[in-house]
């Protein structure tokens, strides 16, 4: 039994060309891709998937590993797992920009902290709700849903395809007002009732000038903030289902799989 060096480049490549989009996704994908995870953790997870699901994806046509093409292969399926990858960022970065307008808008802005997977100064409030939202997406199995949905690519989505890859990062452009929208929608209530105090401490300034409206109204409005946070709380998970929902449509989207 003789193999010689072709055969080897093609069992090469067979691996690493799947191990390209299921290394991007695991590094753009939460939780997993964050800093607060080991690397090699990430990497041997990479792997182990790669090892599992090789043999049942679509065999690919042979190219050359360490030529042009083949180094441009690599390079398309990378961009496409952090396509995809980068789908869960944007599903949990909608409730922290939701969480930083009601925090601009009650005083709470003031109190930061720095957000460990990022290295950024981020107001207590979004630190908060990301918590909140991470918790969320690994009890709904969220990783695990997009895992399979990444591996389920492999056949609607197979490497080396003719379809074009701009299309998708077009698409997650797109999806991106989904996210300032649920954000604002998710701020709304608490954005209106903070105008209604605003309003009131200018009537009440007008009718009483006396009155230190910097000394009263500051921390009234820190108060209410933290009241209407409690109180919009009961309509969190509805948020994060929805959201949840259209970020794994998004997906299939992309990768042309109904769900």
């Amino acid at each position: 039994m003789s193999i010689d060096a072709e055969q080897i480049l093609n069992l090469m490549a067979m691996y690493i060309l799947p191990f390209g989009r299921l290394s991007g996704f695991l590094m753009a994908l939460s939780v997993i891709g964050s800093r607060n995870f080991p690397a090699r953790f990430r990497l041997l997870l990479a792997l182990s998937i790669t090892v599992v699901v090789v043999p049942t994806i679509p065999v690919s046509e042979p190219v050359a590993l360490f030529g042009l093409e083949g180094s441009l292969l690599i390079i398309e399926q990378t961009l496409i797992g952090v396509a995809l990858g980068f789908v869960s960022r944007l599903l949990l970065e909608t409730f922290v920009v939701g969480a930083q307008i009601i925090a601009m808008q009650s005083g709470l802005g003031f109190a930061s902290l720095v957000d460990p997977a990022n290295g950024n100064s981020v107001p207590a409030l979004g630190q908060f709700f990301l918590m909140l939202t991470t918790l969320l997406f690994i009890s709904f199995d969220g990783h695990l849903i997009m895992i399979r949905l990444v591996v389920e690519s492999f056949t609607s989505f197979p490497i080396g395809s003719s379809q074009d890859i701009s299309v998708m990062f077009f698409q997650l452009i797109s999806w991106t007002k989904w996210m300032f929208a649920a954000a604002l929608l998710m701020a709304l209530v608490s954005i209106a009732s903070l105008l209604i105090v605003n309003l009131s401490f200018g009537v009440m300034t007008r009718a009483a000038p006396q009155i230190n409206v910097f000394a009263v109204g500051f921390p009234l409005t820190m108060v209410t903030g933290l009241i209407l946070v409690w109180l919009t709380l009961s309509y969190f998970l509805p948020h994060f289902e929805q959201q949840l929902f259209r970020a794994n449509s998004l997906i299939c989207e992309m990768i042309h799989v109904e769900c």
